[in-house]
């Protein structure tokens, strides 16, 4: 097991699900950071971890953008690069697509949400989401190639853009910070 891997593991061992299907999705993901051989690694295998964040600004408003190929509004998140750890991809990830530095909060890298789901391209992504703080009033500059759509949403407006596991992850990451 890599460095990396196992940074995952003590991050997700010290998570308290939200809900029953946050519960389900903790214990694939552990299940299958056991069972496959690479499980950073997005060509390896037909599941893998992916590194997204829950990004919040000090008015407890929620970074999202506008998917480029899914057309949705999403938190920031992708593949996590080789030689990086999942919580170093989620902040590089929320960089590329937003243009903003985010960072973890004092207490270090802390784990907002867990999602198991069919990725776009008929892969099971594991999303392991990270808490991030970033500054409200820093002005978005996507990078090229990424969706210039980019927003501060209120919880509200997470539970008119989102589905049912956004909004969780939104809720859990407020209720952290709070």
């Amino acid at each position: 097991m890599t460095d990396a891997v196992e940074e995952l593991r003590a991050h997700l061992d010290g998570h308290n699900p939200r809900d029953l299907r946050e519960r389900t999705s903790l214990r694939r993901t552990l299940a299958m950071l056991d069972w496959l051989p690479r499980p950073l690694d997005e060509t390896a295998d037909p599941a893998h971890v992916t590194g997204s964040a829950i990004v919040l600004d000090d008015h407890g408003r929620v970074l999202l953008h506008r998917h480029k190929r899914l057309g949705i509004w999403l938190q920031p998140g992708g593949h996590v690069d080789p030689g990086e750890t999942v919580a170093q991809g989620s902040i590089r990830e929320t960089y590329e697509e937003t243009g903003l530095d985010a960072r973890h909060p004092g207490s270090g890298p802390a784990v907002a949400h867990v999602d198991v789901h069919q990725g776009p391209r008929g892969h099971v992504h594991l999303d392991v989401r990270y808490l991030l703080l970033a500054d409200g009033a820093a002005a978005f500059a996507p990078h090229a190639g990424e969706s210039p759509h980019v927003g501060w949403f209120d919880l509200d407006g997470v539970r008119e853009v989102g589905d049912a596991s956004l909004i969780s992850a939104a809720e859990a990451a407020l209720t952290r910070v709070v």
